[in-house]
């Protein structure tokens, strides 16, 4: 938590440590707020959310409680925002719910709602013995007490309090005179050499480093360029 950034950046960062076990309920009581308050210092023009699997229940590395629909209204409540959004994938280890968690997930995105029941298929004995879209509920013990989830919220959303919020900015149309690169650019004599020494990969050789299992035909293939081997 006392990872808040650095100088000019101190308190932009967000972190809240969390102990093994925590629940539905728990989890959202302090997802909600925290983003919320998040929304309204930074807001942003689009948000990019990385749905890691890896707080299910049953996990094989991770060590949180949380069931598919608990972990799907988080997306659910940072869709509410009505912004442009990206969600990607991320972490989780059982991989037969991690494809559930996203697959539900999307639903969720598209307001589809789908069948728990999982239709017949060439990986169904994945998802034996009940072929089931969601999973079991887990039986740890949330070792989150309600104070420390309480305290450790207000002390987070205290640092964000001390940010200036961003000023609301009205969209405009680009006037007609801005400048726009166009291909010309890349005549530019001088922007051709300083692209050229940036990018060139001269200065890479006899550095670059090649694993022994890897296999790949590339632009020093068939020159005497020679390679340090790992």
């Amino acid at each position: 938590m006392r990872d808040v950034g650095y100088g000019a950046g101190k308190y932009t960062s967000v972190n809240f440590p969390l102990n093994n076990g925590i629940d539905d309920l728990s989890y959202e009581n302090i997802f909600k707020p925290i983003i919320a308050k998040i929304m309204d210092v930074y807001r942003p023009g689009a948000v990019v959310l990385q749905c890691g699997a890896d707080s299910l229940a049953g996990d094989r590395l991770g060590c949180f409680n949380l069931s598919m629909e608990g972990h799907a209204k988080c997306v659910e409540y940072v869709k509410s925002f009505n912004l442009p959004l990206l969600i990607l994938g991320g972490g989780g280890y059982t991989v037969k719910n991690v494809s559930r968690c996203w697959t539900y997930e999307t639903s969720v995105l598209l307001n589809m709602p789908i069948k728990n029941e999982l239709p017949f298929n060439d990986y169904i004995t994945y998802f034996e013995p009940d072929f089931k879209l969601m999973i079991p509920h887990g039986s740890m013990e949330n070792q989150n007490s309600y104070e420390y989830l309480q305290n450790t919220t207000n002390t987070i959303l205290e640092n964000l309090s001390k940010l200036k919020s961003a000023p609301s900015v009205q969209f405009q149309d680009v006037p007609p005179d801005a400048y726009l690169a166009d291909e010309s650019d890349d005549d530019d004599e001088e922007f051709q050499k300083e692209k050229k020494e940036r990018y060139s990969t001269d200065r890479f050789r006899g550095i670059i480093k090649m694993a022994e299992n890897d296999y790949y035909d590339d632009e020093y293939e068939d020159n005497d360029t020679s390679f340090s081997e790992l």
